[in-house]
């Protein structure tokens, strides 16, 4: 019986590199697969890897159905054996329900992969609806680290290096890294530099990132703990 399956953690616990190794297993098995990913860190239509390791993949789109994707493919012919589903935070929650629909009526096997929680510590919509709805969860075991050394829970954006909770929830970043804009959204042309960080719950909320930190043990740091 086909299942849906959703993997998840913070950023930096080795998601979309479990999302290739997935494809690759399957694929090495003789199934048939098709790979989809929402705004990747690498561009559009790209799996990424922070280990470098990348493969083409269907850009999701707002509006983009999985159920009409996959029907279609099958009227003509294709084959479709399970669905690699990277980024999944991003997808709606009409999205994870075709999703769902794909694995109960047409045996499709699918592995969603996808972080919980926004830089605000708010569900993603698209991730709350894969809990409510995948056959079974899996929290990552490669636990990401804050800079003090505790498991990170939880994923800050920073803001010209202050973290920040407010501002658009999609703007496309690496973990202590520049970030790519959505159109529209922080980061375009005159706005501050994005980046993001892994934090465990203290830390976040006291807003005391790794660079916060050092300033603070230099004395130079002018802000109070929240």
């Amino acid at each position: 019986m086909a299942e849906l399956h959703f993997f998840t953690g913070t950023m930096d616990s080795g998601k979309s590199t479990l999302a290739l190794q997935t494809n690759h297993n399957h694929a090495a098995r003789g199934r048939a697969g098709r790979i989809f990913t929402a705004h990747d860190r690498a561009g559009e239509a790209t799996l990424s890897s922070r280990l470098g390791l990348t493969h083409e993949a269907i850009e999701v789109q707002a509006d983009f159905d999985f159920w009409r994707y996959v029907v279609d493919s099958l009227t003509r012919g294709g084959r479709i054996d399970y669905l690699v589903c990277d980024e999944a935070q991003f997808y709606t929650s009409l999205q994870v329900e075709q999703l769902a629909k794909v694995v109960d009526e047409l045996q499709v096997d699918v592995f969603a992969f996808g972080i919980l929680t926004d830089f605000r510590t708010s569900l993603f919509p698209g991730s709350a609806r894969l809990v409510e709805l995948a056959d079974r969860t899996h929290v990552l075991q490669v636990e990401a680290l804050c800079w003090c050394g505790k498991r990170a829970t939880h994923n800050a954006r920073t803001e010209d290096g202050v973290m920040v909770l407010e501002g658009d929830v999609v703007v496309v970043g690496d973990v202590e890294g520049d970030a790519t804009p959505v159109p529209g959204g922080p980061g375009d042309a005159g706005e501050p530099e994005v980046a993001y960080e892994v934090l465990c719950r203290q830390h976040h909320r006291r807003r005391l990132t790794a660079a916060r930190a050092r300033a603070v043990s230099l004395g130079v740091d002018p802000l109070p703990f929240g």
